[in-house]
């Protein structure tokens, strides 16, 4: 099993909703800052990808929603790699306040051409860089 990668964010006030807890659709962007972090600790700058002439684009989000986490809370998001396909990688991320499972799901990528906007083989610097945080996928 791989190095999972883990981000830890502080939730907002501006985040909650009437009911005191984190409006659920906070969820895929809490999870793309993480994404972003992932990338940036494996690969570098996402900036470098779009130049390099590939890119990556959601193609299926699912959110199962198990607890509320709450303002000032620190929010672990984990993000356990489960699938590096061709031109896919499917992410499952945990997200935890301290042992607590607020919310999981699965998110698949597709790597993309940015200027055709077809399909893209994962480029083998970019496989090379996630392999380490390959997981075993999580019962759905």
């Amino acid at each position: 099993m791989g190095e999972i990668f883990t981000h830890r964010m502080r939730v907002r006030y501006s985040e909650c909703d009437q009911q005191g807890v984190v409006f659920n659709a906070h969820y895929l962007s809490f999870y793309d800052v993480a994404l972003t972090e992932l990338w940036r600790a494996a690969i570098g700058p996402y900036t470098d990808v779009v130049e390099a002439g590939y890119d990556l684009v959601v193609a299926e989000a699912r959110i199962r929603f198990r607890e509320g986490a709450r303002f000032d809370e620190l929010l672990d998001v984990r993000m356990p790699l489960v699938k590096l396909g061709v031109t896919s990688m499917i992410v499952q991320p945990e997200f935890r306040v301290d042992e607590r499972l607020i919310a999981d799901g699965e998110v698949r990528h597709v790597f993309i051409d940015p200027a055709a906007k077809g399909k893209k083989e994962i480029p083998p610097d970019v496989r090379l860089a996630l392999e380490p945080y390959l997981a075993e996928p999580n019962p759905a």
